[in-house]
């Protein structure tokens, strides 16, 4: 058997490879068919990201809401704030815009100003019945200013709820059906019905309407995480290929980097469509990555071939070591990069544990791919002319690395003075940092829908869902006086608090009840009084027609269960917790847990509580990221020493930016706690190349430190540098991105990955050298696995006979 990562078995890899290159290509080519035909079973998430086990307390929370009143983000809102609204070709126009949405399949119910009904006394029949504001249209300028007069002061009912009394802001709700809000159903109504109906009013009445909602709102997002999916990949393709070209200087390397990349993407793609997993804003990030990550596995195999043609001649044997030299260590560097997205894998997030899988499995195909494909083609091309051997005598790189080389000679307590001075700056910096658990934060700042959002936050007090579910334990209990005073309570809290909204529940319908109950006088707006009252009103409430009965969406059949929903504000996380806090402890205070039991839930509050159990998550990730790196190190060096030595440079870096994230004011949220994770698995693969050529520097300079860790310096520097660079621009295209997080991610990971190559290149040799007794001894090195590879016959034809 042929030891894995030994000298024997890559020769056998690279005879492999080298034999057997038309087979190898039409695999190739086959399996990227194959993964084609997946791609049409790529779907686009119509949900929220849930980023907590579905076990969850929260969840389970959530769940049982559903359960009883089912899906709670069916609601579309259309606003206008403009005072011309108030005429009555416009108005007319406003109302049909609104009746024109009621027929279709999607809509549940719409409510507009002209659905608005009175409720008003029947003292013959003893019951209440509905009369409408607006009977058909709108006919004079008299009536809409009775309309207004009596909506905006007599019927508190309606307050904030189709209007803003203060700024006349009106707006109609759009309700749809709940079991098509989570399917495609959804998105077809919006981009291709509502939107094109909005449009042609907004030309034809010039009136600026304001549309949101979550149905809306999830909409237009994921229909901008599918367009930046083909611009990241574009510009992931053009920022990589050019850093490339401008090192080569060679239009064929940066031509087979492509297609290598290419192919990559396309499998990547296939991989997701095989396994049925959503596009989602992770998932979506995974292409541009493996472009990213794959061209420095070209940049490595390409630049060893060109410096070992330049050193003796022979193209066969230049590219057997490409493949038993280069492969080895490039290998070790996929499988930890691949190792640091795996580790999203044993989280108990679905969202994460997707993209775990996808991108580990992406980076080891990618890994693949360069190894057939870049050896393969090479042999089908000619020797490599002097101007594509250019750039290994460029005089800027020869100069780069005699200043680090300098550097670890003669500066290098400087160095440890710097990275320990960095390390305490950035520790304090830590303590700074803020989590944030926002639905909105990451959305584009830009985009015209999150204008609206921030519109109808300013309009009406927020468009975040929070509900309050109060379980009686007993049927009928909702009715009961001492339920609607207790309710009422909770509703007086939450209007005292300015981030929430006026909150619906039932309690409002029974005092709309005693309002018409006194020929609609508003100063009776609020609860019965206990007794001759309360006995008067319950009885015209039953006797009323069931048009009346608005309880449908407040309390479930069996009268059991009623729902308090308020709309929250986009605030942060440390307030938004503070609030809910005070909120709970009005509801322990007011609502007997023997008697009743009262759950808070919704979007916001599921999306907030994800966030913090994602931070307790990072930490478990990250340490498991660290420990399958250690365990490859100890695997390699077969020293504890040589593990540490390893890990500072690379920990370092991480310890740096979450500083920076602390000074600038970048919160950890679901976007950016990926950067500690990806930049890890990433930075270490410097690590392991220039360890790898230590060793092997060892080996051949009979353990003399010194001149093995110049050595490995010098012919691993460029490479570094390169790679480092081509990352650095690489992860920075997502920069260009207009979701927040996705900006954070790809600056974050750029600088994560400078300090990393700087810290590979003048603290990694730095602390080789200054621990040069320890490591050196020989007992340890006795048997390394990572072995020199034997000079192998100039004759072609022997290496290549069977």
């Amino acid at each position: 058997m042929l030891k894995l990562f030994s000298a024997n078995f890559w020769d056998v890899v690279a005879r492999l490879i080298l034999r057997n290159k038309i087979a190898i290509l039409l695999s190739v080519i086959v399996v990227t068919i194959l993964f084609s035909t997946q791609w049409k079973y790529m779907r686009f998430t119509y949900t929220e990201a849930n980023l907590l086990p579905d076990d969850h307390e929260v969840n389970v929370t959530y769940n049982d809401f559903l359960k009883v009143f089912g899906e709670e983000g069916n609601l579309v809102v259309l606003g206008i704030k403009d005072s011309t609204l108030f005429t009555v070709d416009k108005l007319n126009a406003w109302n049909a815009l609104s009746d024109s949405f009621r027929n279709n399949p999607e809509v549940e119910t719409v409510v507009s100003i002209k659905d608005l009904q009175k409720l008003i006394k029947d003292e013959e029949q003893e019951k209440f019945v509905l009369e409408p504001f607006i009977k058909d249209s709108v006919t004079s300028i008299q009536e809409i200013e009775k309309l207004t007069d009596q909506l905006f002061n007599k019927y508190p009912f309606y307050d904030n709820f189709l209007f803003n009394k203060e700024t006349k802001t009106v707006r109609t709700a759009i309700y749809l059906k709940k079991d098509i809000v989570n399917t495609p159903a959804r998105k077809e109504f919006i981009i291709n019905n509502l939107v094109t109906k909005i449009d042609a009013f907004k030309k034809a009445q010039n009136l600026d309407v304001r549309v949101s909602g979550m149905p809306y709102i999830r909409t237009l997002n994921a229909q901008n995480i599918v367009d930046e999916i083909n611009l990241f990949v574009l510009a992931a393709l053009l920022v990589t290929s050019l850093i490339f070209f401008l090192f080569f200087r060679s239009f064929r390397a940066t031509f087979i980097s492509l297609i290598v990349v290419s192919i990559g993407v396309m499998w990547t793609l296939g991989i997701i469509g095989l396994l049925g997993y959503e596009i989602t804003v992770l998932t979506a990030l995974i292409p541009p990555l493996i472009i990213v990550i794959g061209i420095p596995n070209c940049i490595f195999l390409i630049n060893k071939y060109q410096n070992e043609v330049k050193s003796h001649g022979n193209k066969v044997r230049s590219l057997q070591r490409v493949i038993t030299k280069v492969g080895n260590a490039t290998l070790m560097t996929n499988v930890t990069t691949a190792s640091g997205f795996a580790t999203f894998i044993l989280t108990e997030s679905q969202l994460l544990k997707e993209f775990g899988v996808v991108a580990s499995l992406s980076i080891l195909a990618i890994f693949i791919l360069c190894l057939l494909i870049i050896p393969i083609i090479y042999t089908f091309l000619p020797f490599p002319k002097d101007r594509h051997l250019e750039h290994l005598n460029k005089r800027w790189i020869g100069g780069f690395v005699d200043w680090m080389e300098r550097m670890v000679k003669e500066k290098r307590i400087t160095i440890y003075v710097t990275s320990l001075v960095l390390l305490i700056v950035c520790l304090i910096g830590i303590f700074q940092i803020k989590i944030s658990g926002s639905l909105i934060e990451d959305m584009p700042k830009n985009a015209q829908f999150f204008k609206d959002i921030r519109f109808f936050e300013d309009e009406f007090d927020g468009i975040m869902p929070l509900e309050i579910m109060v379980d009686t334990k007993k049927k009928q209990g909702v009715m009961k006086p001492s339920t609607l005073k207790r309710m009422d309570k909770i509703e007086e809290f939450i209007n005292e608090t300015p981030e929430f909204s006026k909150p619906i529940s039932v309690v409002g319908l029974v005092k709309y009840s005693k309002q018409a109950y006194y020929n609609g006088n508003p100063k009776y707006y609020q609860l019965p009084s206990p007794g001759l009252e309360e006995s008067f009103i319950l009885k015209y409430a039953k006797n009323s027609s069931s048009k009346v009965d608005l309880l449908t969406n407040f309390v479930d059949s069996t009268g059991q269960y009623a729902r308090i929903t308020t709309f929250m504000k986009d605030i942060g996380t440390d307030k938004m917790e503070r609030i809910q806090e005070n909120l709970q402890a009005k509801i322990d205070n007011v609502f007997p847990k023997k008697k009743y039991n009262v759950t808070m839930t919704g979007k916001a509050l599921v999306f907030q509580k994800g966030t913090k159990y994602l931070v307790k998550n990072l930490a478990i990730s990250l340490s498991l990221a660290v420990i399958l790196i250690s365990l490859f190190m100890a695997y390699m060096f077969r020293s504890f020493r040589m593990i540490i030595v390893s890990l500072i440079p690379n920990l370092l870096p991480l310890v740096v930016t979450a500083g920076l994230m602390g000074y600038i004011g970048v919160p950890i949220k679901p976007s950016t706690i990926l950067v500690f994770s990806i930049a890890f698995g990433i930075s270490v693969d410097d690590t392991i190349h220039f360890l790898a050529k230590y060793r092997q520097e060892l080996q051949a300079n009979n353990w003399k430190i010194k001149k093995s860790v110049y050595g490995a310096l010098r012919e691993t520097g460029v490479s570094m540098f390169y790679t480092s660079i081509v990352l650095f621009f690489g992860f920075s295209v997502f920069i260009i991105s207009s979701f927040g997080g996705t900006v954070a991610l790809g600056a974050l990971v750029s600088v994560t990955l400078l300090f990393a190559m700087l810290s590979n290149l003048l603290l990694l040799p730095s602390l080789l050298l200054s621990l040069e007794r320890s490591i050196a001894n020989k007992e340890v090195l006795k048997k390394p696995t990572i072995n020199i590879i034997p000079e192998e016959d100039d004759d072609e034809n022997a290496f290549l006979k069977e």
